[in-house]
């Protein structure tokens, strides 16, 4: 006579099925545009989509933001009165440092005195290519650049939610509620940490091979180059989409892992489109940079030649520290409103 399964053999079959059946659920859910060892056709994945185009993008970020100054403002400077409590301004003898040393190679070259803006180009990029707003941080002051990084991305991030919305939210608002998902933004941040380190394979197989002068043999700088290529594409590819993930993750509820697969699948079969918004994302501060940033250290150092009594008080340090905090806010309006653009777009 035949023995009859037990009840655990059968409650265990009926899980396991379970299992298999949400597995392939989940699988039919996502979207897959290419087959491995299948060749793909154009058509198989193209995905449209319409989007406003690279500069209305831009003003539509600056238009949301200036609309709302009462909101952003407040949190611009909010933000900034933390960074200087918890993690400090760049010293003003770093600055005076690099104005010595500027006017020094000035004379070494004997080249006379520089133009007041050809000596605050170097200035702004001498204070920002040394770390100048975290000249000399530890390791806590870093952990407390960070966190308030996520803070600002995510109450940034919140506020705009109600913004669109059209609902009416204050500053208040989104400091008291929008750090719920703060331990699941910081798990992607981690993510994207991990990601990122074939590109830190580069920069130190990079520092290896300029000491060794490795590629001083032209073949072999070939050969780095197509590695270095290689790897950073690597990189560019995993974090874009968890560049995504690091915006889905702030709605309320979701986990990480599943923001992961859904900004994949958002970002099927628009990858080149989202890579190419953050290249122009880069150049847009880029230039706000130049254009705010230039005259304001021309004219601290016009002052400072004049009155003497301002030579201690750190102007340089505050404007590029608001810059940084404004930067901040500006960079995830404009991922944000590109990704509501992809999240409310129907294919």
């Amino acid at each position: 006579m035949a023995k009859k399964p037990s009840n655990f053999k059968l409650s265990f079959k009926s899980k396991e099925q379970d299992v298999k059946q949400r597995i392939t659920a989940r699988k039919s859910r996502r979207v897959r545009l290419h087959r491995s060892f299948h060749r793909s056709y154009r058509e198989d994945y193209q995905r449209p989509f319409e989007a406003p185009g690279l500069l209305a993008h831009t003003v539509a970020t600056f238009k949301i933001i200036f609309r709302n100054w009462r909101i952003f403002i407040p949190l611009i400077l909010v933000i900034a009165v933390m960074n200087i409590i918890l993690v400090g301004l760049m010293n003003e003898d770093t600055f005076v440092q690099f104005q010595n040393a500027i006017d020094q190679t000035a004379e070494d070259v004997k080249m006379g005195s520089l133009g007041t803006f050809a000596k605050s180009g170097l200035l702004l990029v001498s204070t920002i290519t040394t770390g100048g707003l975290s000249q000399g941080a530890s390791e806590v002051q870093q952990v407390f650049s960070t966190l308030l990084f996520l803070i600002t991305w995510l109450t940034t991030i919140y506020l705009l939610r109600h913004l669109l919305a059209k609902h009416k939210v204050k500053l208040r608002d989104g400091l008291y509620n929008a750090l719920a998902p703060l331990i699941s933004t910081a798990l992607v941040a981690l993510v994207i940490f991990i990601e990122a380190i074939p590109a830190m394979i580069v920069v130190i197989a990079y520092s290896a091979a300029v000491a060794t002068n490795f590629l001083a043999t032209p073949f072999y700088a070939l050969l780095f180059f197509i590695f270095a290529a290689l790897l950073i594409l690597l990189s560019v590819y995993l974090i874009s989409s968890s560049l995504v993930a690091l915006i889905a993750v702030s709605a309320p509820g979701l986990y990480p892992m599943v923001a992961l697969r859904t900004a994949s699948d958002l970002l099927a079969g628009r990858r080149i489109k989202f890579i190419v918004r953050v290249v122009y994302l880069f150049i847009s501060l880029i230039v706000i940079w130049v254009f705010i940033m230039l005259p304001l250290i021309a004219l601290d150092l016009w002052l400072k030649s004049i009155f003497d009594w301002l030579a201690g008080i750190p102007f340089v340090s505050i404007e590029l520290l608001l810059m940084t905090c404004f930067s901040t806010v500006y960079a995830t309006a404009y991922l944000y409103l590109y990704y509501r653009r992809m999240l409310d777009y129907e294919d």
